[in-house]
């Protein structure tokens, strides 16, 4: 396990309303109880590869990212990886305590250079029925997380592999896409690896479509970065429009678990 490295703990008493007032999360929460939360809030900083959590850990811990992206991947009892999902600024995540349980249900690592705010669990419950707008908002990014696992669950088990990637992607060019001479690109790195594991399939078959892809000028592929060109096409493939009706949707339907 990697560990983050602490920003200079003086600043934890100098954290900025403005870094989080906008934040979903606090979004209405009055600026005396926003000073309280933040007077006991943890900065770390994170370099790509470092762990901000492990699997089975005991959740001592929640968070809040404020820059950079980070990877919740999840190990299932017969050893096979699962990407989770990723984490974009504004996220609250390792919320172990608000779903009632002791430790994390998966790993969280950066993908690249980041900043997170860290608070003890045991200050969840006080957020919550200290602050009603807090509590509302957590609900809420609880709801959506569920929601989100639910319809990962509905597209493995429903539509055909092509159909799934373009979803990922978009999904994810709507998270954290940034537009750029040559379209719009996910601004994060992604492995072919990561998108094969959250949409149910293989390397080989991401690999395929992308390529495919490329050649239609759809997308522009590199190392761990991916550019959507004709955004449209892409739509048109998530919506079920296909192009390679060989590709069966895939077997594993397995949850996973909100973080």
């Amino acid at each position: 396990m990697v560990t983050p490295n602490l920003i200079d703990p003086a600043m934890s008493h100098s954290i900025p309303r403005s870094l989080v007032k906008d934040l979903d999360l606090f979004r209405a929460v009055p600026e005396k109880d926003l000073d309280a939360v933040l007077a006991i809030a943890r900065p770390m900083r994170l370099i790509t590869g470092d762990t901000v959590f492990q699997q089975g850990q005991n959740a001592e811990q929640f968070f809040i990212l404020l820059h950079g992206h980070l990877k919740v991947v999840q190990t299932t009892p017969e050893g096979e990886q699962v990407m989770v999902r990723y984490v974009i600024p504004g996220e609250v995540f390792g919320i172990a305590k608000a779903m009632r349980r002791p430790t994390y249900p998966a790993t969280c690592v950066a993908v690249e250079e980041s900043v997170v705010l860290a608070w003890p669990s045991a200050e969840w419950d006080r957020f919550v029925t200290g602050n009603l707008q807090f509590a509302a908002n957590a609900l809420q990014a609880v709801g959506q997380r569920l929601q989100d696992a639910q319809t990962r669950i509905k597209e493995l088990s429903t539509e055909e592999v092509e159909q799934r990637v373009a979803r990922c992607i978009l999904r994810l060019v709507d998270s954290s896409g940034e537009k750029t001479e040559d379209g719009i690109a996910i601004s994060f790195p992604i492995t072919r690896q990561e998108i094969a594991e959250m949409t149910g399939t293989t390397l080989h078959t991401v690999s395929r479509l992308l390529s495919a892809w490329k050649e239609r000028g759809m997308v522009n592929t590199g190392r761990k970065r991916v550019t959507v060109r004709k955004m449209d096409d892409l739509i048109r493939l998530a919506e079920g429009n296909l192009s390679d009706s060989g590709n069966k949707p895939a077997t594993r339907t397995k949850p996973v678990q909100p973080l």
